[in-house]
Order: C-alpha cells, then sequence, then structure tokens
C-alpha cells in the first residue's frame, strides 16, 4: 500500500513538472517579443542593423532614451505622460464613484423594476463604440469640448461602463444581508451603509475595476484619436503612434521601442502591486448573482 501511495505521488510530482515545464515554453513564447522591445531600447545605433541579431545588449547604452527625453515641444514624451496620467487618473476615479454607487443600489436597494434597468445597463455592453461616436462628437463640439482632455474624463462620472457595474453588482450581492441589516438597526444610513460596511468589504472587486480602468484609459487610442486634435492634448497612445515619424525608420527603431518601454511601464508596475487582489477579484466575483 505504501509503494502504491508513493508511486501515485511520484507520479503526481512528474505530471506537475511537465506542466510547469510546458507552461514555461508557452509564457517565453509570450514575453520574447517584449524581451525583444526592452533589450532593443538599449541598442546602440550599430546593434539595431547587426546581422545576426543578437538579443543582449552589448553595450548597454541610454542613447535612445535621451533621444526621445529631449525633444522639447509639443511632442515631448513627458507632455504625452502627463495628459495620460490627468485622463487615467480622472476617468478611474470616475467609474469607481459612478460604478460602485450604480450598482449598491442594484444589489441592495429594493425596487420593482431594478431588474429591468439593469438589464437595460447590461445591454449597453452590445453597443459598438463607433455607433455612438458621431453624436458625442457633435455633443462634444457644441459645447465646446473638442481638442481638450474632457471627452476623455467626464463621461465616466455619469454611469462608468456596464461591465463594472455588472462586476462589481456580483461582490456586492455577495456580501450577507446580515450585515447591511444590522447597520441599519444601529442607526445608519443607506448611504452609511454604503461607505462603511459595503466598500471595506468589496475592496478585491474595486481593485479589478481600478486595474480594468487604468489599462482602458492609458492604452485607450481611438476616442483620443477623433477628440484630439493638437499635439499638444496627445496622449501617450497617440504620441507613440505620431512619433514613428520622428523616431520609426527601419534602420534604427532603438528611439521607438525606448518610447514603447516607457509607455508600457507604469501597467507593468501596477500589475505587479496588484496581481494578488486582482486574482482575489476575478475569483470571488459572481459567487451569488
Amino acid at each position: 500500500m505504501a509503494r502504491k501511495l508513493s508511486g501515485k505521488k511520484q507520479n503526481e510530482r512528474i505530471r506537475r513538472i511537465e506542466a510547469y515545464v510546458v507552461l514555461t515554453v508557452i509564457s517565453m513564447a509570450f514575453l520574447f517579443p517584449v524581451l525583444w522591445m526592452i533589450f532593443n531600447s538599449f541598442y546602440d545605433s550599430t546593434q539595431t542593423t547587426a546581422y545576426p541579431p543578437k538579443l543582449i545588449p552589448h553595450p548597454w547604452t541610454l542613447r535612445s532614451y535621451r533621444s526621445i527625453l529631449k525633444v522639447s515641444g509639443d511632442a515631448n514624451v513627458l507632455n504625452y505622460f502627463k495628459n495620460s496620467l490627468i485622463v487615467t487618473v480622472l476617468a478611474t476615479a470616475g467609474t469607481l464613484i459612478s460604478c460602485s454607487l450604480t450598482a449598491f443600489g442594484f444589489a441592495k436597494l429594493k425596487s420593482k423594476y431594478k431588474n429591468i434597468l439593469f438589464m437595460v445597463v447590461l445591454s449597453t455592453m452590445m453597443i459598438p463604440t463607433t455607433v455612438t461616436l458621431i453624436p458625442l462628437y457633435n455633443i462634444y463640439s457644441k459645447v465646446g469640448f473638442i481638442d481638450t482632455l474632457w471627452p476623455l474624463i467626464l463621461p465616466f462620472f455619469f454611469g462608468g461602463s456596464a461591465f463594472s457595474i455588472f462586476l462589481l453588482r456580483q461582490f456586492f450581492s455577495a456580501i450577507p444581508r446580515e450585515l447591511t441589516e444590522a447597520a441599519i438597526i444601529d442607526g445608519c444610513g443607506w448611504f452609511d451603509v454604503f461607505l462603511r460596511i459595503i466598500l471595506p468589504n468589496a475592496k478585491p472587486a474595486l481593485v479589478v475595476v481600478l486595474l480594468n480602468s487604468v489599462v482602458q484609459h492609458w492604452n485607450d487610442y481611438f476616442i483620443p484619436m477623433i477628440m484630439l486634435s493638437s499635439r499638444k492634448k496627445y496622449t501617450i497612445a497617440i504620441g507613440l503612434s505620431f512619433s514613428k515619424d520622428m523616431y520609426g525608420n527601419i534602420i534604427d527603431t532603438g528611439p521607438m521601442m525606448a518610447m514603447a518601454v516607457l509607455a508600457i511601464l507604469p501597467i507593468l508596475i501596477l500589475y505587479l502591486f496588484g496581481q494578488k487582489s486582482l486574482i482575489e477579484g476575478v475569483v470571488t466575483t459572481g459567487i451569488k448573482g
């Protein structure tokens, strides 16, 4: 019996090792383009044209980063970063505030029209962005918001996104009703219940919404491309695309790679510190409908 158990454990260990090897190979296949981009940003001008190409730079140089940082005026990469930071921070704050309040109403408040309204909110997920683009552009042009950052920020203070509302509503519904009822008996109003009971117990779901919102707004290309016309208002995604004319020649790709590395660096850092809460939020959301 002991031999059978030891043999079973050994087989499980072998299968686990095989799974790790396969996952490592697949991960390296996905990571290789990112590693190539990072290493390419540290090449000197001769290494970018070397054949056969070498993955590891020798010698390492920061000349690509100096090249993009020394550009002055509206095309400066720091200006793009500033615009993206403003949009991302404010739009994410609007998403968290509006979506959490809306989801709280759907999850905890009583109304005979609640389920109908929730289905209407979810149905907006099926409407393509291009369908509403022209009406939104006309509205923003009439109020003087074209070529400003407001069209990228204001909509998220009035509903955020249907997916975020759905995700938070599922998580809020899983919080025991006894907690909210006990708080109401103790004299709390619904807004106090929202602030003191719901939000502290929904941190994993809020982190998921925060990370998704940050990635969405930081990487957004289509809407800024339509709403912004002057280079000084460009976000990092638009600036990266338009910088091809300045940096993106087929001979020396180092500056473009350096700019791309700087563009993805904030997202990588954010995921590095928020991955535990992200996984927890994804796993626990939707336990109770």
